[in-house]
């Protein structure tokens, strides 16, 4: 019998498995391990909001929505960027995707010929180099440093530019490490933009969670709207990590060609998961997204806990600004961000995320997310303090 022939293609043989969810599956088979690399909100859906999608459930709508999303979800949409963020966007080009996730993807496959260069500051989020390369381009680590509050100067990103770049990929509030952009450095990254002709994806989808700070949205600069493409979502800040349910706002040819392949590939975003949004984003507006506020507070007195512990230990930790985790350093253990990982794992069953999960550039850290209740984050700072005993 002829044996049949390797249907796989290169790319997807050669793809690495996510560096996250190969941790997440060891831990799954660790009895009483607590985990600290699950990135999501550990705060239920409000009730309204999930009421609201049992509803609609209720009375049979079940059906497709239109392919960019209902009409009344993009026009308030369109009305909580203006008023968070002071981004203006007609609700006719935005676009409604299964979680940020697919709106990056997207753009990369609309926008990206072979051999393009993708610039990704480095660490970043694990899904933009697999997806740069599965849309034939190339991705480009651009080094960043904690003394510049894992941000890139203009000299890291000139380093790393070439005439085949063509996207930047931005992502503040950072996953992994917790940086913000400011607008003095979003400033500068705009005229690197601008000077070398670049598309910039900005993945804000932790813009709700700076602490002390106030976000500013890459394309609310001048003359960067028209070469931004926006990417948002409910995952975050609106505890609906499952609803799987994001946004993507592009200039109009870029619109044009992501919603093509949005059609084809996915058709609409679940309609139960779209009627959520709207109650979500109308609760907001009533109360002026006290929930949100109250889940950043929160988050804020997790992060000054966690930071102090880790300090406290003996690890090095850089003060993290938004999003929900902290990213200290294992250097002076000796050990990699893999080994410190592994080992803390099997001693004191406490998991955290190896930095190199998320670049070259995080080899000597771990990802440590505070998205978890104090509780359980006492005890595995406890458990973590114990640990760095031995290298006391």
């Amino acid at each position: 019998m002829t044996p049949m022939r390797d249907f796989v293609n290169e790319k997807a043989r050669l793809l690495q498995p996510s560096g996250i969810r190969k941790f997440f599956d060891i831990v799954r088979e660790t009895e009483g391990a607590i985990s600290l690399g699950v990135g999501e909100p550990d705060f239920v859906t409000p009730w309204s909001v999930r009421s609201a999608a049992i509803a609609s459930l209720q009375r049979g709508y079940t059906q497709y929505t239109a392919n960019r999303g209902m009409p009344a979800l993009l026009e308030l949409i369109a009305r909580y960027l203006e008023t968070r963020f002071s981004l203006s966007f007609d609700p006719a080009h935005i676009l409604l995707t299964v979680g940020a996730s697919e709106g990056i993807d997207l753009l990369l496959r609309a926008c990206v010929e072979r051999g393009d260069e993708i610039l990704i500051p480095d660490p970043a989020y694990v899904s933009y180099a697999p997806c740069a390369l599965m849309a034939d381009g190339t991705p480009v680590a651009v080094k960043c440093r904690e003394e510049n509050g894992f941000v890139p100067t203009a000299e890291d990103l000139e380093a790393a530019v070439t005439e085949k770049s063509k996207i930047l990929i931005l992502t503040y509030p950072n996953n992994p490490t917790g940086g913000i952009a400011d607008r003095a450095a979003l400033e500068k990254i705009a005229s690197f933009a601008e000077k070398h002709d670049l598309l910039v994806i900005s993945d804000e989808i932790y813009a709700e969670l700076t602490y002390g700070q106030k976000h500013v949205s890459f394309a609310s600069l001048p003359r960067m709207k028209e070469r931004t493409a926006y990417v948002g979502g409910f995952s975050k800040a609106f505890a609906m990590t499952g609803w799987r349910l994001g946004y993507v706002c592009a200039p109009p040819a870029i619109d044009e060609a992501i919603f093509k392949i949005h059609q084809y590939s996915i058709l609409c975003a679940p309609i139960t998961a779209q009627y959520a949004a709207v109650e979500a984003l109308k609760d907001g507006f009533s109360d002026d997204f006290a929930a949100v506020g109250e889940m950043r507070d929160s988050y804020d007195r997790r992060r000054r806990f966690v930071v102090d512990s880790l300090r406290g230990a003996g690890l090095s930790c850089f003060s993290p600004r938004g999003a929900f985790y902290a990213f200290p350093s294992v250097k002076n253990t000796s050990l990699s961000g893999e080994e410190f990982a592994n080992l803390l794992l099997k001693e004191q069953k406490v998991a955290v995320v190896p930095g190199s999960a998320f670049g070259t550039f995080g080899r000597d850290n771990v990802r440590i997310s505070y998205a978890t209740g104090m509780t359980a984050l006492t005890e595995a700072c406890g458990r973590i303090s114990e640990f760095m005993s031995k290298f006391r």
